[in-house]
């Protein structure tokens, strides 16, 4: 349960799990399919943290899906890289009619493409669509996980930043989609205004419940486009410090199923258009920050786990 201790690791890392699950490296691509979210319609201003982009760094929004893998994986190629994640990124990508998303998750299916990760919203996760997932699934031998958004389990928090969904759905969601035997990735973001640390540690506690996968950690951006941008700008919003949020990942990771995989500790803000991001470093620092402090407690993911 702990054998990522034997690989020099305090956490269960993800290039590494995809190096045992696929034999070699393997680069995840990100995907723009040109879907919208439900809760961005009708002039909704969408979740508080969400720019116009859906949260989405893709840059090719203009080509096809095929197109996009194309460009991207003569990048990679030449890196010597030969295995990719057709990973559909930018806003909700399960939000759209039954036939348009099968030719669209169809379209990204290869002899390169070893999976497809779809990211998505809980509130748009049905039986319908999991099911013409599993058949894509079966009838191409091809793996594919989702991305669910969770952020947090403070469902007051959830409230007040407008994700639109509730703790409720998003546990409703996971538990359907591992029924259908589908891998599922959760993105937290540690350090929303409001939430504490008991509400870092129940969020380890409820994905570990749950049997999630594997986790994206993030710390919270801002952009300009969104609400908390136009909060930022007024001195109307109250952001944590770079060492309150390392040890918030330290406490997460403690207390967080050592079985599941750790995508990531830290984001990337945007290029452009941010005006709040990591405290001005990089993620590289961050992450060695977060490795070091690691180190000096002696701890791991899972040491203080009581849901394995």
């Amino acid at each position: 349960m702990f054998d990522f201790l034997e690989d020099g690791y305090r956490y269960r890392k993800l290039s590494v799990e995809l190096k045992k699950k696929f034999g070699e490296k393997v680069q995840r691509l990100p995907l723009n399919a040109g879907f919208t979210c439900p809760n961005r319609e009708n002039g909704r201003p969408g979740c508080f943290f969400c720019d116009e982009t859906g949260s989405g760094f893709t840059t090719f929004a203009g080509l096809s899906v095929k197109e996009q893998l194309e460009k991207m994986k003569e990048k990679y190629r030449k890196k010597g890289i030969r295995k990719f994640i057709a990973y559909f990124q930018n806003y909700t990508n399960t939000y759209a009619p039954l036939d348009v998303l099968r030719k669209t998750y169809t379209e990204a299916i290869d002899e390169d493409v070893v999976q497809l990760d779809i990211a998505t919203r809980p509130d748009c996760i049905n039986e319908e669509i999991l099911k013409m997932v599993d058949e894509i699934r079966r009838g191409h031998g091809i793996q594919v996980s989702f991305d669910v958004g969770l952020q947090t389990a403070n469902y007051h928090t959830l409230v007040k930043i407008n994700r639109g969904h509730t703790l409720g759905e998003y546990i409703y969601a996971v538990s359907l989609l591992k029924r259908y035997g589908f891998e599922v990735v959760s993105h937290v973001i540690l350090n929303l205004p409001g939430d504490n640390t008991l509400d870092v540690v129940e969020s380890a506690k409820i994905i570990s419940a749950l049997g999630v996968d594997g986790v994206k950690l993030h710390s919270l951006y801002i952009v300009e486009g969104s609400v908390f941008g136009e909060m930022f700008k007024l001195g109307k919003l109250q952001l944590g410090t770079l060492e309150e949020y390392v040890e918030r990942a330290v406490t997460f990771l403690e207390n967080l199923s050592p079985r599941i995989v750790i995508h990531r500790l830290v984001a990337d803000p945007p290029l452009t258009g941010t005006l709040f991001g990591n405290w001005g470093m990089t993620k590289t620092e961050i992450i060695n920050l977060i490795e070091n402090r690691l180190k000096e407690k002696d701890t791991y993911q899972g040491k203080r786990a009581k849901i394995i």
